[in-house]
């Protein structure tokens, strides 16, 4: 369904437990009323079905209804705008029997509750129309397509990269009309490299899928791995870094290897050098702190012996020295996880690996991890609901809720209603929002829903930290 045979399987499962929350307490005096109960790390089901393979309900181009809702998908891509709306594109899914890859635009009002069809085809397969380069208009639409990478600019412009090809649009939510950047029109394009960091109008990376994104307080795009096409035919699990400046409208490869499948140089635990590099992976997960550091987590490729395996190392990259800096996890594939006791950081805690996963970054600069698919101690892949807590100042993970071990389905309660018992079922291949009031949004994703059934699903859930 994917990219290649490492993702054989159908579906993840994984157990669900999820943190108490705190009630209310009496104030006392006998007229005040006592405060409500927090709904503090409970989970809400928002939208969609709890059932896999629902179908979409788009409703009119550019209306928003209370009825409307994508249909279940994996490997879209999301962003959140200023105004704090959420928006989803793409994927792999729809209903059963029309499945296919997907290239429709979606956003969501966290205050109305309400799901927009924006652009795109409502039917799987759409094709791309790219018009002229760098001019927009209301017929360009990127193609159908899983596994892009996504950005969002200051001033509030989607932009999109990839995902089996190796194009980059720009979406304006004012206009509502895309513009083809940069890259090619025709699928399975190779990466041109020029000299690494030295920036060049004829650069460009290959066609890749899944791959991870920043960008940076200058407004520059950031791009690692995946998996795809270097400078030659080959297909593989990348490892490079390219940098894209959309004034100047040129590439820069920054660090990695232009060749697939390089292994990891790991260096000294906690110490930054210009001969570190993360191995080639895909389905990692990403995000940038508050000193305008990027970091990198786990996924699916190669460690420092070059054995290919999943990955629970965690990476910081400092875009000034341009050094990465390996920080926590192991250094070799299918490492364990070490839990501790849920809600108390330790020194000695690490998720284990994985890939698929999702991710947020809260106010205060601390990320959070959440489900994926990863290897056991026996030997078999199996999926994940547990979420995860790191400190980038003390980097210490702290395991906040779900279950250390795997395999249950999601608990949906009453749509709209926080409770301490529901939760997501284990799920792999999700996307991810937080909105301006420091909520965690998950949507979709390959999973188990409230039936035990395995499938592609369309549920939008809301965590409170």
């Amino acid at each position: 369904m994917l990219l290649d045979g490492k993702i054989s399987f159908i579906l993840l499962v994984a157990s669900a437990l999820l943190m108490s929350s705190c009630g209310g307490s009496s104030t006392g005096g006998g007229t005040t009323p006592p405060p409500p109960p927090s709904t503090a790390n409970e989970w809400a089901w928002m939208s969609g079905s709890s059932t896999a393979g629902a179908a979409g309900v788009y409703g009119a181009l550019g209306v928003a209804s209370a009825s409307n809702v994508p249909g279940a998908r994996n490997n879209a891509v999301s962003w959140t705008d200023s105004s704090g709306n959420l928006w989803l594109f793409g994927g792999w899914g729809g209903s059963l029997g029309t499945t296919g890859l997907l290239n429709d635009l979606w956003k969501f009002s966290p205050t109305t509750k309400e799901w927009t069809w924006v652009s795109g085809s409502n039917t799987p397969g759409a094709i791309g129309f790219y018009g002229t380069q760098g001019v927009a208009s209301a017929s360009n639409v990127p193609g159908a397509r899983e596994g892009a990478a996504s950005w969002i600019d200051t001033s509030g412009n989607l932009w999109l990269f990839g995902g089996g090809a190796n194009d980059l649009w720009k979406f304006s939510p004012t206009t509502k009309e895309w513009i083809w950047v940069s890259g090619s029109d025709t699928p399975g394009a190779i990466g041109f490299y020029g000299t690494q960091g030295v920036a060049s109008a004829s650069n460009v990376p290959g066609a890749r899928f899944l791959s991870v994104s920043w960008i940076d307080s200058s407004g520059n795009l950031w791009l690692f791995g995946g998996e795809g096409y270097g400078p030659t035919g080959v297909n593989g699990d990348l490892s490079d870094l390219w940098e894209f400046n959309p004034t100047a409208k040129t590439w820069t490869w920054v660090s990695g290897s232009s060749t697939a499948n390089s292994k990891g140089v790991y260096g000294t635990l906690g110490v930054a050098s210009a001969s570190n590099v993360p191995g080639a992976r895909f389905e990692s997960v990403s995000w940038i702190d508050s000193h305008g550091n990027f970091w990198l987590f786990g996924g699916d490729g190669y460690d420092s012996t070059g054995a290919d395996g999943f990955l629970n190392d965690l990476w910081e990259f400092d875009p000034t020295t341009k050094e990465w800096t390996w920080i926590s996890g192991s250094s070799t594939v299918n490492a364990s996880g070490i839990y501790g006791t849920q809600g108390v950081p330790a020194i000695t805690n690490v998720p284990g690996n994985r890939f698929g996963a999702i991710n947020w970054i809260d106010s205060s600069g601390n990320f959070w991890l959440f489900g994926g698919a990863g290897e056991y101690s026996n030997g078999y892949l199996a999926g994940l609901n547990d979420l995860w807590e790191f400190n980038p100042t003390t980097k210490v993970w702290t395991w906040m809720s779900g279950n250390s071990m795997v395999n249950a389905s999601g608990i949906y309660g009453t749509q709209g209603v926080p409770a301490i018992t529901n939760v997501p079922g284990n799920r792999s291949f999700a996307i991810s929002w937080i909105d301006t009031n420091g909520n965690l949004w998950l949507f979709g994703g390959l999973g188990v829903d409230s039936t035990d059934t395995i499938g592609v699903l369309n549920d939008l859930w809301r965590y409170q930290p």
